[in-house]
């Protein structure tokens, strides 16, 4: 089996086009949906939800959000 170092130095002799590929491919074979991740975010989003119906939790504004990150 080829090196990391080997296949990269074979990817920089590709075209920019075909690297493209290469490197979407590769970030696409990464981004496989995990079930346990989306069942701890369901949790976590109704935990969430259901203590803001309590009160326990405040909302804050998205316009007062954007404002905090703007530059």
């Amino acid at each position: 089996m080829e090196t990391v170092d080997d296949l990269a130095r074979k990817a920089t002799e590709l075209q920019p086009v075909e690297r493209i590929r290469l490197v979407e491919a590769i970030l696409y074979s990464l981004d496989k949906p995990d079930d346990e991740i989306e069942k701890s975010w369901i949790k976590e989003a109704e935990a969430r939800y259901e203590a803001h119906k309590r009160g326990e939790l405040k909302a804050i504004e998205w316009n007062e959000i954007k404002k905090k990150y703007e530059r």
